[in-house]
């Protein structure tokens, strides 16, 4: 009889110990970034908002449904018999002129002469009231016996589609099965499933202006700021002594670590009419101005700067943890060889930066594409929208606009965009930096 060796069980046992620790991470994995995803993709195929909600909705012939009735669909003729209002004698109606108290020698002469007749004004059903022998006897009376008989769907809300349905046939409104659908789309208040978003989203002239600005705002904020400007201060603090340089790398984290409604405050504050830039160059001859929202120029030039100092910190440390990392004996042999700083820089440093970079650029990227809370604080998309980027647009339509219908449904598909474009944008990146050469094990070790 085999048995298993002790060195065999005490793998097994390690991987099962593995997989129970990995456990926690994958459940956090699933829930917090598989799971917005999926349901993401999910709303971004409905059509939810506010107005429809997110549970069943009923079918209610509104102002707004035979509008579109008539120019959406081409039934205006349908639209307009929708709207007419019927007078007409039902069981419903004498019944309820009972209960108000009309005699009973005239509800018994309304069920037997007129019982079942529809009238096409309120003047036509009052003047067959009139002929009857036992009529009302006052105009006030006369009204109000007329009233019971009012027969209109428009604003009455039907639970289910046969009930609807039941209702316009009761208007003597036959359907054919083009003009049923098209009044199945146009009165249902509930959400239902399409892909109207996709179609809608590239249709609108918005859209164009919304992805440039998303291109410029993420590009300009990275290659100035997150990747750029944090590699020039951590190569130029590298080359200080050491004291001098963790001074001035805390004092470029101090925009990363203050709260984003004070830090943007300030930077309006230095832009106001009545700021510092005005205080300082109207004794110059500039007037007076808001010089954050005066022209879209400059409302970019303060969107790049309030991000990327915020963003360029990152960079900062990341870069400078890396650049301590290299061998000293490297920069030795380098000085040796008669390098200049420049040379250093060239042929020592960025090199060995390849890794970080990559890091920096792909996480940065991704960062910019879903951030909005600093335009949003400073600008809120504009002046006239020139600084509305794609997540601030998708925040706005599906959290708050200023119409007060929230598309949840037209948001997600917003959203949905931005996690296609940041899987290519990533992709891209691995290729650029060539990924498997980064993670290729040391020639010592092939």
């Amino acid at each position: 009889m085999l048995r298993a060796s002790p060195d065999g069980e005490a793998m097994s046992g390690s991987r099962i110990l593995g997989l129970l620790l990995l456990a926690p991470a994958f459940v956090f994995v699933v829930l917090f970034f598989l799971a917005p995803v999926v349901l993401t993709a999910v709303f971004a195929l409905t059509n939810m908002s506010t107005a429809t909600g997110i549970t069943g909705g009923a079918y209610q012939v509104t102002q707004s449904a035979m509008r579109e009735l008539g120019e959406r669909h081409g039934e205006q003729a349908l639209a307009d018999a929708l709207a007419r209002v019927r007078y007409t004698v039902d069981p419903a109606g004498i019944d309820a002129a009972t209960a108000e108290g009309a005699s009973t020698a005239l509800v018994s002469e309304l069920d037997r002469k007129l019982a079942g007749e529809s009238f096409d004004s309120r003047r036509e059903l009052e003047r067959a009231i009139k002929a009857l022998d036992n009529r009302p006897r006052g105009t006030r009376a006369l009204k109000s016996l007329s009233a019971l008989f009012e027969r209109s769907i428009v604003n009455t809300r039907f639970a289910t589609e046969e009930e609807f349905f039941g209702a316009v046939a009761g208007l003597g409104i036959e359907l054919n099965a083009t003009q049923r659908a098209a009044l199945l789309a146009t009165t249902y208040t509930g959400w239902t499933w399409t892909s109207e978003n996709f179609s809608r989203m590239f249709s609108l002239p918005d859209t164009k202006r919304t992805f440039l600005n998303t291109i410029i705002y993420v590009f300009a904020t990275l290659i100035v700021f997150n990747t750029g400007f944090a590699l020039v201060l951590s190569i130029v603090t590298h080359y200080m002594p050491d004291r001098p340089a963790g001074i001035f790398r805390a004092i470029w984290l101090l925009p990363r670590i203050s709260p984003p409604v004070l830090y943007v405050l300030l930077w309006k504050w230095l832009a106001w009419d009545t700021g510092f830039l005005s205080r300082i160059l109207v004794p110059l001859g500039f007037e007076s101005r808001n010089w954050m929202l005066d022209n879209p120029t400059n409302a970019w030039v303060f969107i790049v700067l309030i991000n990327g100092f915020v963003g360029a910190s990152m960079g900062m440390l990341i870069f400078s943890a890396a650049i301590k990392s290299i061998p000293v004996s490297l920069f030795y042999a380098s000085e040796v060889d008669g390098a200049n700083r420049w040379q250093q820089v060239r042929y020592v440093i960025l090199p060995q930066l390849r890794w970080p970079i990559l890091f920096i650029t792909c996480y940065q990227s991704l960062s910019l594409l879903t951030s909005f809370e600093y335009i949003l604080l400073a600008t809120e998309g504009g002046p006239g929208g020139a600084t509305k980027v794609w997540a601030l647009a998708a925040y706005l339509t599906a959290l708050n606009n200023y119409a007060g219908n929230l598309e949840y449904g037209y948001g997600a598909a917003l959203a949905l965009v931005l996690v296609v474009v940041g899987v290519i944008l990533s992709l891209a990146y691995l290729r650029l930096f060539d990924f498997k050469s980064l993670v290729a094990p040391p020639p010592i070790e092939q």
